[in-house]
């Protein structure tokens, strides 16, 4: 069985995600940032990782994971939110509507740092924005966003996509 990852990162949290599930899997693999990414019909697994831009998967992953049809693939993603809420809930439904003729084996999603540039964003030209203002909350959840992907993430993230691989390949997993 091979494996292909695919990401896209913009702050380094989705590619860190992506190289741990890469190492973990078992060869043959290969790992590919989505603009770079071959022909997925090559491949009998895939996981798709992407970051959380606006709401939904980022325009990157986006385009590539529309190219992929019938295969069994695992997603993975990075967002400021916590994983756990109803935005993320929100953005993995996005995801899986993009890859919707394919198997989808299993999902992982973890907070990772927003992009400094945003973050300023938010404390100047949108600080009168309700949806994005920085309120004491949200300050809150981006420092907290900030520490992630940390390892316990890294690890739950590999032991996963083991999982899945292994189903992917018809083994039981352990």
């Amino acid at each position: 069985m091979k494996s292909l990852v695919v990401y896209s990162s913009r702050t380094g949290n989705t590619q860190k995600v992506a190289r741990a599930i890469y190492d973990a899997l078992p060869e043959p693999k290969e790992i590919f940032s989505a603009k770079e990414a071959p022909d997925p019909s090559g491949y009998d697994f895939l996981a798709l990782g992407f970051w959380v831009d606006k709401g939904t998967v980022n325009a990157g992953s986006a385009k590539y994971m529309e190219t992929v049809k019938n295969k069994k693939i695992g997603l993975f993603g990075t967002l400021g939110a916590y994983p756990d809420s109803d935005h993320a809930r929100r953005c993995l439904e996005k995801a899986r509507a993009l890859v919707k003729d394919n198997e989808i084996l299993g999902e992982f999603l973890c907070q990772g740092k927003v992009d400094p540039a945003l973050i300023k964003r938010m404390e100047t030209k949108m600080k009168d924005d309700p949806h994005h203002s920085m309120t004491p909350e949200r300050r809150a959840r981006l420092e907290e966003a900030a520490r992630h992907p940390d390892e316990k993430d890294l690890a739950d993230a590999r032991a996963l996509f083991v999982e899945l691989a292994q189903t992917a390949s018809g083994k039981k997993p352990a």
